[in-house]
């Protein structure tokens, strides 16, 4: 009889459980019917939107319509309606070249240039082993003309696009020699290597390091480049981030790892304000004096460097105050016709918890650019008045007597470079935006 009675009870209580369990699955079905359903809707609107468009230009539009292009214009324009300033899209050649970009390769003739008073794109570097650098072309001269049409009407960003192309193409440029003689060159456009990490000893005893952006190739020049300043004895560490506007966010990470002591270096703060530690250092650090030169294009993870380091090594940031691009971008999406698209998903807190998203870092020593942008483009080292200044505060730092003759003579003997991959050759710096800026892992802000 007791048994009988159990095996009821079991039943009973089964039966209460399932239904329980039956109620609560409809209760949250429902609920997530609801939450749904309005998005459905939002959708066919939305899609019924650019159906009833494309119906309309279709059987009015008086021009040829091509689908690719229509197909990047459609999905160009969603990114920017989502109102994200750093969120970008990409066509599939487009990132192509990104990838090739951040592995440190680009196609072109080999030359960065900027647009100057005059109209003509003045030449600020040539890289080694390019075509424009076999040809004899030198910083300063200018390109007058491409294929037979002057410059003069060209942004700086046309004059790019119409450097670079597929390795193998021709492209004739008109070059301006310093001594104002001019030559015209059929120039086979063709891959070459771009450095991210440039360095060389200052006043014989100050490391200087121009750090261009941080991608696939950073990490390892950055690490030969601070060993080889410390093995020749270097007193103090200038770490040049002007116009880097950023990169990889795990490249910046270790390299301020390898220089800072232990501490948290950032945060990655959501859309709820709950924050995930995306990178610390270790115990391990460059015990040395450092300054790190930033300016008004130092952006995202070259902000987040200079921030460390002033935050957990004392340094002190010298320049203009930084662009303010605090932000993270996911690594590229990347679609299934090789396009791609970067969003934002999170701030970027400093280790400090303070974040530098749209005011920029201010510096501890402030020295202005030269008008005419000159110190990061055209003159060396030893007369670039920014840099000389971060020498003086280096050698005040490390306990050095800085006489006015001192700051002004830079030694530029075992001078290196370091690896390749740098920002985009036969360009110059633009304004930091968030393509960027992103990049093949946990990308920036980028």
């Amino acid at each position: 009889m007791n048994k009988k009675i159990s095996i009821s009870m079991a039943l009973t209580i089964a039966i209460i459980a399932m239904t329980v369990t039956f109620s609560l699955t409809m209760i949250t079905a429902r609920q997530i019917f609801d939450e749904t359903i309005p998005s459905v809707k939002e959708k066919e609107t939305m899609y019924s939107k650019l159906a009833e468009i494309d119906k309309y230009v279709r059987a009015n539009y008086y021009g040829d319509i091509q689908d690719a292009t229509l197909y990047d214009m459609i999905s160009y324009g969603y990114i920017l309606g989502i109102g994200d300033r750093n969120a970008s899209y990409y066509t599939a050649k487009q990132y192509a070249d990104l990838v090739e970009l951040q592995n440190g390769n680009i196609m072109g003739i080999g030359v960065d240039v900027v647009k100057d008073s005059s109209g003509s794109a003045r030449i600020t570097k040539v890289y080694d082993a390019s075509p424009a650098s076999e040809l004899g072309m030198e910083v300063g001269g200018y390109i007058t003309a491409i294929n037979g049409s002057d410059v003069k009407g060209l942004t700086a960003a046309n004059v790019t696009s119409q450097l670079q192309g597929e390795a193998g193409t021709e492209v004739t440029v008109t070059y301006m020699a310093l001594d104002g003689t001019t030559t015209d060159h059929t120039i086979n456009r063709s891959r070459y290597t771009i450095p991210s990490v440039e360095y060389q000893m200052l006043s014989d005893s100050y490391g200087y390091i121009k750090l261009y952006r941080f991608d696939g190739t950073t990490q390892s020049a950055f690490s030969r480049a601070v060993e080889d300043l410390q093995n020749q004895g270097a007193k103090a560490l200038i770490f040049d981030v002007r116009d880097n506007q950023g990169g990889i966010l795990d490249v910046a990470v270790n390299c301020i790892d390898q220089l800072a002591p232990e501490g948290d270096i950032v945060f990655a703060e959501d859309k709820n304000g709950d924050q995930t530690l995306l990178g610390a250092s270790d115990d391990g650090y460059v015990d040395l004096p450092m300054v790190v030169l930033v300016n008004k294009n130092t952006a995202s993870s070259a902000e987040l460097f200079a921030a460390s380091l002033r935050q957990l090594s004392g340094a002190q940031l010298v320049g203009e105050t930084t662009y303010g691009k605090g932000t993270i971008q996911a690594e590229p999406y990347r679609m299934s016709d090789g396009s791609a698209v970067v969003i934002t998903t999170a701030k970027m807190i400093t280790g400090d918890g303070t974040s530098f998203d749209s005011t920029g870092l201010t510096v501890d020593v402030e020295v202005a650019a030269k008008a005419d942008g000159s110190d990061t483009t055209l003159v060396s080292v030893e007369e670039d008045t920014q840099v000389q200044k971060a020498l003086g505060v280096a050698q005040t730092m490390s306990g050095s007597t800085a006489s006015s003759s001192a700051s002004s003579q830079a030694s530029s003997a075992a001078s290196g470079e370091a690896a390749s991959g740098s920002e985009s050759a036969d360009s110059t710096a633009s304004e930091p935006a968030g393509e960027d800026a992103s990049a093949a892992s946990s990308a920036e802000g980028e």
